[in-house]
């Protein structure tokens, strides 16, 4: 199958249950997050939400998608995943449904992302980052130690959203 939408032709899951194309984001800057409640790493919600907050009027969306791939450390459902956001990090970026971002059930979204940076690029854990242009391109990709503010991170998002 040609890959002739790129990230703007997959549908993904709203907390709601609803389905919901990427290509409603066509022309903002994306930063795509798998999730997880119970890991060493979710403090960086904290961050996210403070990237959110800091760009969001400029076209700049976070997109989490929680995932229990990595140490069964998101077994909650997605009312509370999404009720343990809010409370604790006070979340306002949209958190989707629960996605398998490896193995045999990898949602498509991921297989997108791991195939359009590189032939071994694998999600090996949660909090992997994937920063994507206006025009659906992948401005870059992080690994979960690479804290979300970073300022290589900050530099791409405003290059991102100087493009037009």
């Amino acid at each position: 199958m040609a890959d002739v939408d790129g990230i703007y032709g997959i549908n993904v899951k709203k907390a709601s249950g609803e389905e919901k194309s990427l290509g409603d984001y066509k022309g903002n800057v994306l930063f795509i997050v798998n999730v997880a409640s119970e890991c060493g790493f979710t403090p960086q919600y904290e961050q996210l939400e403070e990237l959110h907050e800091t760009y969001k009027d400029r076209g700049f969306h976070v997109l989490a998608f929680p995932s229990n791939d990595f140490g069964g450390q998101e077994p909650g459902s997605i009312e509370q995943i999404q009720n343990f956001c809010e409370t604790n990090y006070g979340v306002e970026f949209e958190v989707f449904d629960k996605v398998h971002a490896k193995g045999n059930e990898q949602h498509p979204l991921y297989t997108w992302l791991t195939t359009k940076t590189g032939p071994d690029n694998e999600i090996d854990w949660n909090f992997e980052k994937f920063l994507i242009s206006r025009s659906g391109e992948i401005l870059g990709s992080f690994k979960s130690k690479v804290e979300p503010t970073d300022p290589q991170i900050k530099q791409l998002i405003e290059q991102g959203l100087e493009q037009k």
